[in-house]
């Protein structure tokens, strides 16, 4: 059954979390006690915003529409001809239907796009209620969402939340999917275990947001300043009033509620797992995106991700972090048309030294394979990659 493919953590994990969410509650109040005593009056600053950007709201993307799934309203942006194959775009955390804005335009020439907004971000309804938001409850909407475009098969990309979800999806409906691309995404049961230290939603915040109402608040404080910190790499391109993308996220997060809905995936995902022993392989042919200097998200949990899938590819995007889609979206853009278009047998003359010259670059100052790793690797491509030594040589500083 695919109910039998979800499985949660143990009482002993559960209980762990619960005191974790103690501690590094404690910790952050603490902490952000301190910050609002020294100045109050910039901690409680939130200006206010009553209109949307154009960018948001405007057609010069796609054609913006709702639907309704079991009393739950969607809102999404929809591209390219409505004849051509379903391609459905998942965004991250905190985000909307806005982070795919690269893409949109490039694969509506090949795809029927359709960006959602995931119930509790943008403009979908916010429900409040946690178990709302319970994996089992979010699968089947999407499922249901999928179905409302009148076809069997999609295909999805998904960034971030919205790749973890897509590993959801392909383990529980991969008859329904065609191909999946995870950027910077790993699988479910690897997610939760390797989120990197000193980000902006690190583990601490990680803990931290499964307590209740406090996270919302923190998101808020100095203006929602947590948007700034989280696209940094906007700053530069915000030359034009009407296409300010910050300003665009500060709107979609501007009230108490936005931050709930968003919050209540991490009160609830960290406790779920797929288990393996039941779907083993996935079938679905699935990309793995990662930029080489992504803070949140290791290299080596990515690669350890295709231990998962059956047949897989992984791009390193050069100098990106965590956003590659929109820090270098020609790139990213690239290697998903190629992906999804091209056919396998160009899909396994993808040059070798290319792809492994970008892990092992990365490797040098963020992550140490194992060469029981490597031989898995060399196994599931059939021999596709074959430049990997028989020894593996650890390069420069690398971690455990």
């Amino acid at each position: 059954m695919i109910t039998d493919r979800i499985v949660h953590i143990s009482t002993w994990e559960i209980i762990k979390l619960h005191f974790l969410s103690f501690v590094y509650g404690l910790y952050l109040i603490v902490k952000r006690f301190l910050k609002w005593a020294w100045d109050p009056k910039k901690f409680f600053i939130l200006e206010q915003r009553d209109k949307p950007p154009p960018c948001l709201v405007n057609n010069n993307l796609g054609t913006h529409s709702y639907v309704k799934i079991k009393g739950v309203k969607f809102h999404y942006v929809e591209a390219g001809d409505v004849e051509k194959p379903l391609l459905l775009l998942l965004h991250g955390f905190p985000d909307c239907w806005l982070s795919w804005r690269e893409q949109i335009p490039a694969l509506a020439e090949y795809y029927r796009v359709v960006a959602i907004d995931l119930k509790g971000f943008g403009d979908s309804d916010k429900p409040s209620n946690k178990r709302c938001y319970k994996i089992e409850i979010i699968i089947d909407e999407l499922k249901q969402f999928i179905s409302t475009f009148d076809v069997k098969t999609c295909s999805i990309i998904g960034h971030d939340l919205g790749g973890l979800l897509g590993w959801y999806m392909i383990a529980l409906h991969g008859d329904m999917i065609n191909k999946f691309i995870a950027i910077s995404s790993p699988h479910p049961n690897l997610y939760w275990e390797k989120i990197s230290k000193n980000t902006v939603f690190d583990k601490k915040w990680v803990h931290f947001s499964r307590l209740p109402i406090l996270p919302e608040i923190d998101a808020m404080k100095e203006d929602l300043s947590i948007i700034n910190d989280t696209f940094q790499h906007l700053k530069v391109k915000n030359t034009s009033p009407k296409n300010n993308y910050v300003e665009a996220y500060k709107y979609s997060f501007s009230r108490k509620e936005d931050w709930t809905g968003a919050i209540n995936y991490y009160r609830n995902l960290p406790f779920t797992r797929l288990n393996m022993d039941v779907s083993e392989q996935l079938f679905t042919h699935t990309l793995l995106i990662v930029g080489n200097e992504d803070p949140s998200v290791m290299i080596e949990s990515i690669v350890q991700s295709s231990e998962y899938v059956e047949k897989f590819s992984v791009k390193v995007i050069t100098e990106a972090h965590h956003f590659p889609h929109q820090e270098k979206p020609d790139d990213v853009n690239k290697a998903i048309i190629k992906f999804l278009i091209g056919t396998s047998n160009n899909l396994e003359k993808i040059p070798a030294k290319s792809m492994m010259s970008s892990w092992l670059g990365s490797l040098s100052s963020t992550v140490k394979y194992g060469n029981q790793m490597f031989d898995a690797v060399h196994k599931k491509t059939n021999g596709v990659i074959n430049v990997l030594p028989n020894k593996i040589l650890y390069l420069g500083n690398t971690t455990h």
